[in-house]
Parts: structure tokens; sequence; C-alpha cells
């Protein structure tokens, strides 16, 4: 019972709703979708994807990229419990759903599944899952509340996620690796404009974000120079992929990137900085999604 008398739940040991709103499932169908598509389109030709939504190797590959990606987000939240009490306590499910013994041992097995399932496609594939897990396991524990290294680490894994496809089956596939740098420069802009929406619980325990030791108005001034080099990757991306399709695409996403620009501009609330974080989610989709016109 809690003061007013109603009846406060426990965590349990185990509770799939928990689960399901701790590992960020929507995330991990985009990094799903993203591989697919790049197998499918980018690797392609696309007359064969019959092959790619048939290949063993791919579902494994993608299986584990998003058995480590949960994991990820397990541990992300198991160390970031209190902060998330003073900046987003209704999504708290660790100590509060879900018992912090039972998050750290899903934790521990998505990995190790995530490892295993790497190793039955190549030892490279398991190399770089390897890699990640301790790299998101560092991220949870020490780098998000170091300056700019935290965005940093999530940027490059989020880019790797689209990389590995390449990695695998087409090394020299430049295509590729422009999408992975896409992904890359969303996720560090994101990261950052995240970092801004949690400002006050970070503060409040000692986390060296650069919001907190910059400040809102020169955090969105680096926001913007991050824009600038991410469309001059948007306009490479134009030239290296002669479609004509991609270019009407990408003339189109232009229009809510400049929307993004002037809403940043304006943003000065932790509304207006969640909302913008939404937005480059949804930006991220549909730019994926232009792997079909490639």
């Amino acid at each position: 019972m809690d003061a007013s008398g109603s009846q406060v739940s426990k965590p349990t040991n185990f509770s799939l709703k928990g689960i399901f709103k701790l590992i960020r499932w929507p995330n991990l169908l985009i990094i799903a979708i993203s591989q697919y598509l790049s197998a499918i389109f980018l690797v392609g030709p696309p007359k064969l994807y019959n092959h790619y939504i048939a290949d063993l190797d791919l579902l494994l590959i993608c299986g584990g990229t998003i058995m480590i990606a949960a994991a990820g987000y397990i541990i992300n939240d198991y160390y970031d419990v209190k902060i998330d009490y003073i900046n987003k306590p209704e999504k708290v499910v660790v100590g509060n759903t879900l018992k912090r013994r039972a998050a750290m041992f899903i934790h521990t097995g998505l990995n190790i599944l995530g490892v295993i399932t790497g190793f039955m496609v190549s030892l490279k594939i398991a190399l770089i899952n390897l890699v990640a897990s301790f790299w998101l396991w560092g991220y949870s524990n020490q780098l998000k509340r170091m300056p700019l290294i935290g965005n940093l680490s999530v940027a490059i894994l989020s880019g790797l996620a689209i990389a590995i496809i390449g990695i695998y089956y087409q090394p020299d596939n430049i295509n590729i690796y422009l999408y992975a740098a896409f992904a890359f420069f969303v996720s560090l802009i994101r990261e950052i404009v995240k970092d801004i929406e949690d400002l006050k619980g970070d503060a409040t325990f000692g986390c060296r974000t650069l919001p907190v030791i910059w400040g809102i108005r020169s955090t969105k001034s680096l926001i913007f120079v991050f824009i600038f080099f991410f469309t001059l990757i948007f306009i490479q991306m134009a030239k290296e992929i002669e479609s004509q399709g991609i270019n009407y695409y990408f003339a189109t996403m232009s229009v809510p990137a400049a929307a993004f620009v002037y809403k940043l501009w304006i943003a000065d609330t932790i509304y207006h900085f969640k909302q913008l974080s939404k937005y480059l989610k949804l930006f991220m989709l549909f730019g994926i999604l232009s792997m079909t016109l490639v």
C-alpha cells in the first residue's frame, strides 16, 4: 500500500509487457527493416528478393543485431533508473515492473545469444557482435555520461547495423556505407537532442553531457554544425546513387529536413525537444525506405 491506501505493484522476475517496453521493440523493428532492405535493394539485385528473404545468414545477422541492441536497451535502463525517475518516471521498468536481477539476467542472455548467432554466420560477424555488446555496456556504464563520446558511440553502432550487411555480403558497395553514414548522422543529432530533453535528470546525477556543460544554446549550435555535414552526406548520396527516383525522394525529404532545422531553432522547452526526437526517428525511417528506389 502507498500513503493514499492504493495497492502498489511489486516488480516481478518476468513481465512480458515490461520486457517489450524495455527493449524498445519499434526501434528493433526499424533495425530489422533497414538490414533486410539493405540486402534486398543495395546488395540485390531486387529481382532476387526471395533469395534474401529466405537467406538463413541474413536472418541470423538480423537476429544477432536485434538481440545485441535489445540487451543494450536493457542495460541502459538498468544503469539509468534514478535518472529516468526524474526525466521520464512513467517509463521506468527496471525495479518497477521487472526486478533488477531479472533485467540483468535477460541482458546477459541476449548478449550471449547474439554472439552465438553471429558465430553461426562467421567469425567476423561474431566479433562485431561481441564488440558491440561490450561497447553498449561501456556506453551505459560510463560513456553516456561523457560529453559527445556517448553520442558518438550510439551513432557509430547505429551506422554499423547497416554497414554489417556490406561487411558480410559486399564490402565494396559504397551505397551501403552511404546509408550507414546517413544512419550515423541522424542518430548523432537525435542523441544530442535527447540529451537536451534529459538535461534535468542528467545534471542532478552528475552526467557531463553537452547540454550540462555547454548549455542548451551552445549545444544547439553544435547540432547545426552536424546538420551541415549531414547535408553534405545527403548530397553525396544523391550523386553516387544514380536514380531519378532517389533524386525526387531526397528533394521531397529536404522539406521535412528544413522544417526540423526551423523547429530546432525555435525550440526552448522539454516538450519541443521531445517532439524533435520523435521527428528524427520518423526521418530515419523514411530515409531507410528510400533504399527501395535504388
